[in-house]
């Protein structure tokens, strides 16, 4: 089994016929593996490039530096996440050494100041993004980049809507207050060997509707296991994207498309001098109060739906703080302490070189 690719330039510029035919792949792809790779998608170069090269500049920095822009709570997906903390596996239960990596991360941040978006119940989802004064263009790249993977989830939705003999529009309404996540991952060349049972990125499910990557070819890469349980390394082609389901889209289709387990591997002895790899993930998460429930079209008599009804609050928030080391107790006690955040409480904790945004 290989990660296929996928040409969008057809689906967004062909006839409806067209559009048909890149849908029938997109669908046998998830069916297959979970995994695809697309082109001609419309994202610049001079936008992945930026960011790219932006990132890289921010982890050269010094580690005090990049301390002053530490994510400040575990359940939020913002700042600076320094080895250490992440252990992915733990998400599905299991438990390893820390995830050999360093985060930097964002989430939604041009809303607008209305209840829906800082009554408590929407806590951590559009919790203020941090941004270092040690690399100032940092912010810039990843609000432009983030604005192109809207763009491109917009082309991306509509082609699974097609797929799931839905109309075009199905999941409009259900991400048109998204919560998706911006993380730059970075993993450093290994200097000296890892702990046992250690690896870059522990095998796991992401847990929201898409994933779309993008991916750097050097030694040590992203990894899939697919429907034998062997593991094949995901294609890094130049000025492609990865994309893959998550386990809230897994729901949405009840297991027609499958969350499929990944990670990102530790490189031979020989090749970790040249193995730093920065990869940057984009996680389209739905609005946080949508429910995620059988589509109808995957159902039937002999095929009833599989799951209850959840939302991505209900599901999503307490796989981070189980990432983080968290119980779901301490999380609800956490999310329910503290609503919100005023801007001086994240500049103390963030530090006076952080600065913290809302919008």
């Amino acid at each position: 089994m290989t990660v296929p690719v996928v040409d969008l330039s057809t689906f967004r510029h062909g006839t409806f016929r067209d559009k048909r035919s890149v849908a029938a792949d997109f669908d046998r792809a998830c069916r297959d593996i979970g995994f695809l790779v697309v082109s001609g998608h419309s994202v610049p170069q001079s936008v992945q490039t930026t960011l790219y090269e932006t990132g890289k500049a921010f982890f050269d920095q010094p580690l005090s530096h990049k301390l002053k822009a530490r994510r400040p709570q575990p359940e939020q997906n913002r700042g600076y996440i320094p080895y250490g903390e992440e252990r992915l596996v733990r998400m599905h239960g299991g438990d390893s050494p820390p995830d050999f990596k360093e985060v930097f991360a964002m989430g939604p941040y041009a809303f607008p100041d209305e209840p829906y978006y800082t009554q408590a119940a929407a806590y951590p989802n559009f919790a203020p993004n941090i941004w270092p004064i040690c690399t100032p263009s940092l912010r810039v790249a990843m609000e432009t980049y983030y604005r192109a993977m809207e763009t491109l989830t917009h082309t991306l939705s509509r082609v699974a809507a097609l797929a799931l003999e839905l109309p075009e529009d199905w999941f409009d309404l259900k991400l048109d207050r998204h919560t998706s996540h911006l993380r730059l991952l970075h993993y450093p060349s290994p200097e000296e060997e890892l702990e046992s049972g250690q690896l870059r990125c522990g095998e796991h499910t992401d847990l929201g509707a898409l994933t779309i990557l993008r991916n750097e070819a050097v030694p040590g890469g992203l990894e899939v296991r697919d429907r034998d349980g062997d593991w094949v390394a995901a294609p890094a082609l130049s000025n492609t994207f990865v994309v893959n389901i998550g386990d809230l889209m897994m729901r949405w289709t009840n297991d027609r498309w499958t969350s499929t387990p990944h990670r990102v591997a530790v490189p031979s002895a020989d090749l970790r001098h040249a193995s730093r790899r920065l990869s940057i993930a984009y996680f389209v998460r739905p609005n946080f109060d949508a429910p995620i429930a059988c589509i109808p079209s995957c159902s039937s008599a002999d095929n009833p739906p599989r799951y209850e009804t959840t939302t991505l609050q209900d599901y999503a928030v307490s796989r981070f703080a189980a990432g983080a080391g968290l119980s779901s107790n301490c999380l609800t006690s956490l999310s329910l302490a503290k609503p919100e955040l005023s801007i001086s409480d994240l500049e103390r904790q963030g530090g006076l070189h952080a600065k913290v945004v809302r919008n």
